[in-house]
């Protein structure tokens, strides 16, 4: 497959802003920098920070088993899912599919960018149904976003089905691995070689503990990489972020423990919440949340509101009439949640 025929002629064409860190790097020789304007009184942050977190990412691609030259950073993932529209997608000519129920930010930047989103639902259990999406492309379809661990249902999606929707589709396949940290199976970063219309998703906001830091990671043939970088911001990861975002990869062993307690705190959660009457049915989850259909999701969304609980209605969305979306908290937000729930008539 070759990649430029995706993408768009004028991001080809046009050329990239060059920075004063891209002209000049730091080296071990002692130098005096007056080339780009900054203060030159020291507060620590009074530089502009490495352009492409070049030691963050070293860290990074040692961590995940990606080579450097397939990952880019974003100020969170939706910095990069926005990168990839305005990379591959002319506005009011071309079209991506989505298929909901899924992560909202897909249509609010499908919107920005004037692109048209086209839909494909989820079947009853909150799977692809890749034969359908297939026979949804047309030949100005140029991006199929698939949420894995899904957004709001939190189950994996089916590998073969992934694979056959990466093999016949012509177009970039992105699968968002938001949770991916929770589940029982491995990223998808691991078909990269296999994939070259594969990009990878990943966030630090979720089970790295990290969403006030905002840092996403994309994973991709060095091919996109090269040219998600032409048209990023210069520094669109600053110095405050690299800095931690390094630290809490050295210290990834605490992560660690702390994805195993949230994971065993969502199956006892499960198991008590088969215990509430008012409870329906509990949706098999791979992340980090429950979604949950209940017999009156507005009623017992305010209810637990008036306790100080706040969880999300997903009553509107596509096959989740009546369901809450519950985020698995630590042992002790969950047991004063059950309580809460057990006391709720």
């Amino acid at each position: 497959m070759e990649i430029e025929q995706l993408v768009r002629k004028n991001v080809l064409q046009m050329k990239a802003y060059s920075s004063a860190r891209d002209e000049f790097t730091k080296t071990s020789q002692e130098m005096l920098f007056m080339d780009a304007n900054e203060s030159p009184f020291s507060s620590g942050y009074n530089r502009y920070p490495d352009p492409y977190a070049k030691e963050f990412k070293a860290k990074l691609a040692e961590v995940k088993k990606v080579p450097e030259e397939n990952i880019l950073l974003g100020n969170g993932s939706d910095e990069i899912l926005d990168l990839l529209f305005r990379l591959f997608c002319i506005p009011q000519t071309d079209e991506v599919i989505v298929t909901p129920p899924s992560y909202g930010m897909y249509q609010v930047l499908a919107e920005l960018n004037e692109i048209k989103l086209n839909k494909v639902n989820l079947d009853s259990n909150f799977q692809l149904l890749p034969q359908t999406i297939l026979k949804a492309v047309k030949p100005s379809t140029k991006l199929i976003f698939i949420c894995s661990p899904n957004n709001p249902s939190g189950n994996l999606m089916s590998v073969k089905s992934i694979k056959t929707i990466l093999s016949n589709f012509k177009g970039i396949v992105v699968i968002d691995e938001a949770y991916i940290d929770f589940a029982d199976r491995s990223s998808f970063t691991s078909e990269l070689n296999f994939y070259p219309n594969l990009v990878v998703i990943q966030t630090f906001s979720k089970a790295w503990a990290h969403a006030g830091i905002r840092l996403g990671a994309c994973f991709a043939q060095e091919k996109i990489i090269q040219l998600l970088n032409k048209i990023k911001p210069p520094y669109n990861v600053n110095q405050l972020t690299q800095e931690k975002a390094l630290q809490v990869l050295e210290n990834e062993s605490t992560y660690k423990n702390q994805i195993q307690m949230l994971v065993s705190e969502r199956e006892l959660l499960i198991t008590k919440l088969q215990k509430i009457k008012w409870v329906r049915k509990i949706f098999p989850s791979d992340a980090n949340f429950l979604l949950v259909e209940v017999d009156n999701a507005n009623l017992r969304y305010q209810q637990l509101i008036e306790f100080g609980v706040v969880v999300r209605n997903r009553t509107n969305e596509v096959n989740c009439y009546n369901c809450l979306r519950i985020s698995v908290g630590t042992p002790d937000e969950n047991l004063y949640l059950m309580d809460i729930l057990n006391r709720l008539n």
